[in-house]
Order: C-alpha cells, then structure tokens, then sequence
C-alpha cells in the first residue's frame, strides 16, 4: 500500500493493463479526465462563424422549389457550426436556422416542448399564430412561441403585398436533447382557429400595466411579438441621451413584463445600438451567443478572427470567447443565447477587459 508521501510506483503498460481490466465492469479512472472534465476555464468546441445572408438568400429561394413548407412543416436551411456537423447546434446549447415561408404557403400546426423565437429578417406579410392569437411579422420583430404551444405560419401578404418572408428560428433544442426531454405532437386542423384579435396580448401586457385579475402561471413572457419599431425607437431615444457603453454600445434585453426576467426561461434575448465609428473594447461572456444583423455595418472581432458584417448577417460568438464589436456606419444587433439557464444555475460569468 501506498501512502502520501510514497507514490505509486508502477509503469503506464500496469496502468493501462488495470484500465482494461475494469473497462468491462463499465468503470473508468477520474484521474485520466479529470482535467478535462474540470477545465480552468471554458474550453468548448464551438468555433466562431458568420453565414452572409446574401450568400444564403438564394439557396432558400432554391428550396422552395424542392419541397412545399406543408411538406417540410418547417422549411428551415439550419446554421450549424462548423466544428458540431451533424449536431444541429450553433452552439452547444442553442439550435438556429433561417425559415421561408413563400406567399400562399402554410406551416401547419404543431407543438412540441422546446421553446423558440423568430426574428424576422426579410419580408413582410406573414403570419404566425400561438395558442389562438394571430400575429403579422415585419422585419426585426421578435416573436415567442412558448413550449407546448399550438404555432402555425402562413404567407397570405398584406395590403396587396405578396412577397417571400424569412426568420430566424432560435431554439433550445440541444438542451431538451441534453436532458432527453423531448415531446412533439402535430394538430388535427392544418391552422389554428383565432380566437383572439390581432394585438391582444400587447394591449394587455406591453404598456407597463397588467389586468388586475390576470393570473398568468407560464414562465413565458404573456407578450408573444414585441414589435421592432418600438425596440427601435427605445434604442434610438437611449442614444440621444446618454454615450454609449464602451464594451456595448447600447444595449437592452427584452424582459418579462410579470417578472422583469427573460421573455423565455431557456433563452435570453437582446437589441443593441453601435453608433458610426463605434470601437468597441473586449468582452466576454460564458454564454455563447447568437447575432443578426438588423442594420448597418461593422465588423466582429471574436479571438484572433474578424468578421465583416452587414444587413440580415448572422455569426455566432463561443462561450467565453473575446468579442470586439465595431461598426463603420451605425448598427443595430438583435442577439440570443442560454444566458437565463447559466443566471438560474449561478454560473453565468462575464468579463470587460481594458484594452492596453
């Protein structure tokens, strides 16, 4: 036997012969991984990556041709990261993917316990219906479907518009597959029936006053379309009156109007403003996250690449990567990312450097 101050004295061919030997018992030595399993800080796989919408736009088009959206139920091109193929994944815990739903198309009805939200990006004119309320989505509206929700989509334009109109879904899709918790059933009608006007959940929730008798037990946000042009004009006002943060430009996160927290309990949701000439000092964040590009342009700096950016861009920063944002003429980022499952755990962590 061995003690403290006398260690071990075996070869690595007696080690590897003990491995082998408890292999078949389903047991493996801690000490072999330890360091990888409890890393000195983040170390995740994930790479960071931009997919230009120009360069997209196209392929999308392309797909309406292959396949119906009712066909598809979602006709989704997804945005993998480079180093997770096959993975679904733009992130360790977040899926993305650019939707089109062409003029006269339904994505029928279904539901499934994996919250998600749609940025709209390009076009104007559909539809998306949650729980019995119908919404219309203009570009840079951010849209929640909550778990276990009935959602359909359809493209019937408006105002004699008819156009093809694509979002970006994001969802927490990995983490239902981490914890293996994964349900989905597909309604008996092909789209809902509306039961509620357009705007209603708005006019209840969306002015910092909330109906005495409304007792509201989802942790999803009663607000399901906050409008872009009311972001818009918050960010716009927050510039006239105050500079910009030196690491963020300025920056707001969507909230719960009940609660004050994330509109959605799995994913966290934001908007900001860089101004022209904007540069921007180092961050980091243990949460990786997601862009799109709302307007304007500029460049991400994240680790030892950069990446130019313009409209309807999106790229994905890693967890725990340095970001350096900068923008050549003034830009607005609409941004997602785990961020309320790793603030729920205490785990969150955030660092603003000072740039020599």
């Amino acid at each position: 036997m061995t003690t403290a101050t006398q260690p071990a004295r075996t070869d690595a061919a007696e080690r590897r012969a003990y491995y082998e030997r408890i292999r078949p018992l389903n047991l493996t030595p801690l000490w072999e991984s330890l360091h990888a399993l409890v890393p000195r800080e983040p170390q995740t796989p994930c790479v960071p990556a931009l997919w230009r919408y120009d360069e997209i736009r196209p392929l999308l088009m392309e797909s309406a041709d292959l396949i119906t959206a009712e066909e598809a139920v979602r006709r989704v091109l997804v945005l993998e990261n480079p180093a997770l193929p096959g993975r679904s994944s733009i992130t360790q815990s977040i899926y993305a993917g650019l939707q089109l739903i062409m003029p006269g198309e339904v994505a029928p009805s279904h539901r499934h316990v994996q919250s998600a939200l749609r940025f709209i990006v390009d076009g104007r004119g559909a539809y998306t219906t949650v729980a019995g309320e119908r919404t219309t989505m203009y570009p840079g509206d951010f849209i929640i479907t909550p778990s276990w929700a009935w959602h359909d989509h359809g493209n019937e334009g408006i105002a004699g518009l008819s156009e093809p109109v694509v979002w970006l879904d994001g969802l927490d899709i990995p983490m239902l597959r981490f914890f293996d918790a994964g349900f989905a059933e597909n309604d008996d009608a092909r789209v809902q029936h509306v039961a509620r006007p357009e705007g209603h959940s708005l006019a209840r929730f969306g002015h910092n006053m909330v109906p005495v008798r409304h007792d509201h037990v989802s942790m999803t946000s009663p607000i399901f379309n906050y409008p872009y042009a009311r972001s818009r004009e918050a960010l716009a006002q927050l510039h006239k009156q105050e500079a910009p943060d030196a690491w963020l430009g300025h920056k707001l996160r969507y909230i719960n109007p009940l609660t004050g927290g994330s509109p959605m309990p799995t994913i966290g949701t934001q908007l900001q403003l860089l101004p022209a000439g904007f540069q921007g000092k180092t961050q980091r964040a243990t949460d990786g996250a997601v862009y799109s590009v709302v307007e304007g342009r500029g460049a991400a700096e994240i680790g030892s690449q950069r990446f130019d950016f313009g409209p309807r861009d999106t790229f994905v920063v890693p967890s725990w990567a340095p970001l350096r944002l900068s923008a050549s003429e003034e830009v607005v980022l609409f941004s997602f990312s785990d961020r309320p499952v790793q603030q729920a755990m205490g785990i969150l962590r955030e660092a603003f450097l000072e740039d020599a």
